[in-house]
């Protein structure tokens, strides 16, 4: 059967740039999908997805005609209705057949079989496939029905017709090889025209053939049609105008604009070095956010006062373009002065106690209230850490303070940044100033920790408070829903004890950040709760990290209340199992704490006097001699030895299970070899539940 190229456009006002691709991803891969599910696709079809502001469409390489004919079953009717106990049809068979146009049919034609717990007739057929133009209909009906759209537009064709779609449609292609299929979408019937760029273009566009979509647009409308390409031409030419500069390129912001402009073309802007007085976070955010424009930076990372545009014009004289878009950021700049300036003239210490006013949660009082938690517990910690308790309390009782101020008003993301600039104007020590920016690190998944303990005080300080005061009045996260954010938080206290090796108990931190708070406030098991829903964080924390889910669980699993030590005992877990012994003794210990959960093990230490088999006084005297080596290395922290020591006991734990029973008749003999076998497993088990290793 023959195959042939398709392509589907739908053309339409400006699209919401935010969404664009979202949206243009699921066109695409709906229109494929549709088709794929219906059989008009080729085992090794491919597809190709296009959107810029003005359209959404796809193309895919190789469709058929025609689906092809299936094997079809139709139920017709329970047994026991359709045949009387004669065997013959029933009035009720005949009307169902004559209902599906099989009068002709008889009942030996019919295939009797199980149907649940009863038996039905059934139709079995060959069911003729369908036309490309049924096909489409039916897969760009359903493509546009499910759209990811934020917010649905209605609108009034020409015509005086009632639609419903992100933004006015106004045209649709759909041509299959040189031929339009005439399928229609949003009150518009398919054609093979289409148009360029609203200003650059040549008007209208005439599709001859479907894989000449993409040259032709560039070609004649002036618009590179796919997203990623349109996105790579962007960041090739930024990069070329920075001229040597590094150009701040954040991901987001370059989707973006990507879904703003269909021919990009890259200008240079410059702006007055006077406002580089103002911190560059603030002028940074004011280009990007307001403007969309892209910030430049030299060799160390201080801002230059250029600036990039990308534009959807091109032409031979941009000075217009360039210096619209200058006059326009130097308002902007000046109205990020003007905060910077007026917030100056209030030092933070005089903003706090207006912090009483803000609520951090109905149930939990104000900001005011959590800054005083806060600092004592960011003291408590510090203490614990043999940091400056005075300026870890110090930035504690400022760091929510910017939260009052003009520039942290208009940019939410400067909370920390503007605290730290604040501070120093306002004369604070500078490890006070760092730990206020610090207390909010890290922000997001891989970003950098606070560089010193009194900043990772107060971050853990704030972390905690938000994770026991809103985990604690029963808004844990459930499902893809975490509002206050939990979920981060949590991660960020394990990533704060791991990896800057805080030799912290996260229990008692968890138990101290619940004391903060007064006994009735939050349940009396947040704690415990907390520090169980911390360590499942733990678990996919460490699988990020690559280390295997037997290994993570072997020491998880021991409930582990000092992270710092987790990975150094999972080393010790990937050193162990490399070891020829270690597949048996995992194996064993497995065997042992089945052994173990089934009975009552005596608390005695198990009694040389009561051992009546060489095997069990070898074991005994074995464990006993590997016991206090054990416990050394555990005590100057090498767990990699301590856990390898344990092959030395290999050949006595085999000799003992394949000649000691266990479980005898005579009770003082068995409780013995349960203490004997209990003192093993501890022994095995101090730095990892190695049983979680056995295959």
């Amino acid at each position: 059967m023959t195959k042939t190229p398709l392509l589907v456009e739908l053309l339409t006002e400006e699209l919401p740039p935010k969404a664009l691709k979202t949206i243009g991803d699921a066109f695409s891969r709906g229109i494929f999908d549709g088709l794929k599910s219906r059989g008009f696709l080729a085992a090794q079809c491919r597809f190709e997805g296009f959107a810029t502001p003005r359209r959404l469409a796809v193309f895919v390489d190789s469709v058929l005609p025609k689906s092809p004919d299936r094997p079809s079953r139709q139920k017709i009717l329970p047994v026991n209705v359709g045949v009387d106990a004669s065997g013959k049809p029933t009035q009720a068979l005949e009307k169902k057949l004559a209902a599906l146009n099989l009068s002709h049919l008889k009942v030996s034609d019919l295939e009797k079989a199980p149907d649940g717990k009863a038996e039905a007739f059934f139709y079995n057929f060959v069911a003729s496939g369908s036309g490309l133009v049924v096909g489409l209909q039916s897969a760009l009906e359903d493509t546009v029905a499910r759209l990811p759209i934020p917010k649905v537009m209605r609108y009034q064709t020409p015509e005086g017709k009632n639609v419903q779609f992100v933004r006015p449609a106004h045209g649709l292609v759909a041509v299959y090889g040189d031929e339009v299929v005439p399928v229609s979408a949003l009150s518009l019937e398919a054609g093979r025209t289409t148009f360029g760029h609203r200003f650059l273009g040549c008007g209208e566009i005439r599709i001859g053939r479907a894989d000449d979509y993409p040259s032709l647009l560039e070609q004649k409308g002036r618009v590179v049609a796919g997203f990623e390409s349109r996105r790579e031409r962007i960041r090739r030419q930024l990069i070329d105008a920075a001229r040597g500069a590094r150009v701040i390129l954040p991901e987001a912001l370059l989707d973006e604009v990507t879904a703003l402009v269909e021919w990009p073309v890259v200008y240079e802007g410059q702006f007055d070095p006077a406002f580089l007085a103002v911190p560059q976070e603030c002028l940074i955010l004011t280009m990007q956010q307001n403007q969309k424009y892209f910030a430049l930076t030299d060799g160390e990372g201080k801002l230059l006062p250029r600036f990039l545009i990308v534009s959807n014009l091109e032409t031979a004289d941009p000075s217009s373009i360039v210096h619209g878009n200058e006059r326009v950021l130097r308002a902007r700049l000046a109205d990020a002065k003007f905060f910077f300036d007026q917030d100056r003239k209030q030092r933070l210490q005089a903003r706090v106690p207006r912090l009483a006013s803000v609520v951090f949660h109905n149930k939990l009082g104000s900001q005011l209230a959590r800054v005083q938690r806060i600092q004592k517990l960011a003291g408590a910690i510090a203490r614990k850490l043999g940091a400056d308790v005075s300026h870890a309390e110090r930035a504690a009782h400022l760091c929510k303070a910017d939260l009052l101020t003009d520039m942290v008003g208009e940019f939410p993301e400067l909370q920390g940044t503007m605290g730290q600039y604040y501070a120093r104007h306002d004369g604070e020590p500078d490890a006070v100033a760092r730990a206020i920016e610090a207390h909010y690190q890290p922000r997001f998944a891989g970003d950098s920790l606070p560089g010193d303990n009194i900043g990772a005080a107060v971050a853990l300080a704030d972390k905690l408070d938000t994770l026991v005061g809103i985990f604690g009045i029963g808004l844990a996260p459930t499902g893809e829903k975490d509002p206050f954010g939990l979920r981060r938080h949590g991660l960020g206290v394990l990533r704060l004890l791991s990896e800057k090796a805080l030799p912290l108990e996260l229990l008692q931190l968890l138990q101290l950040a619940r004391s903060q708070y007064p006994s009735e406030a939050l349940a009396d098991s947040v704690a415990v709760d907390l520090h169980g829903f911390m360590l499942e964080r733990l678990k996919n924390y460490l699988r990020d990290k690559g280390y295997r889910p037997d290994e993570i669980e072997a020491v998880v699993s021991q409930n582990p209340t000092r992270i710092d030590l987790v990975a150094p005992r999972l080393t010790a877990v990937q050193s162990f199992r490399k070891l020829p012994e270690a597949e048996a003794l995992a194996a064993a210990n497995k065997r042992i704490q089945n052994i173990l959960k089934k009975t009552t093990v005596p608390g005695a230490a198990p009694d040389l006097s009561l051992m009546e088999e060489p095997a069990e006084r070898a074991l005994f005297a074995a464990t006993a001699h590997l016991n206090p080596v054990v416990s050394s290395l555990l005590a100057s922290g090498d767990y990699t030895d301590a856990l390898c020591a344990l092959a030395q006991v290999r050949k006595e734990v085999d000799t003992f299970f394949d000649e000691v029973m266990v479980m005898t008749d005579m009770p003082l003999v068995r409780d013995n070899r349960l203490a004997l076998l209990r003192q093993l497993g501890d022994l095995m088990n101090q730095v990892a539940d190695i049983s979680k290793l056995a295959s």
